[in-house]
């Protein structure tokens, strides 16, 4: 079982990678922002299927590279 930390710190490193702020990965992947945030800080470590899947669909990556 992968900690909420691994996946904040994926989203946070891929999302930079690509030049996003969290505002626009959050537009990009229809979620709020707050829950983006959220997220992204480790206050939810269990985040839904449904908010990891548009995550990482505006991520170009896989649910797996986030959690691994």
């Amino acid at each position: 079982m992968t900690s909420g930390k691994t996946i904040s710190e994926n989203i946070k490193k891929l999302r930079t990678k690509l030049g996003l702020t969290q505002d626009d990965l959050a537009k990009k992947a229809d979620i709020k922002y707050t829950t983006l945030m959220k997220v992204e800080s480790g206050t939810v470590n269990k985040p839904s299927v449904q908010t990891m899947d548009k995550i990482a669909r505006a991520l170009g990556v896989s649910i797996e590279d986030l959690i691994k």
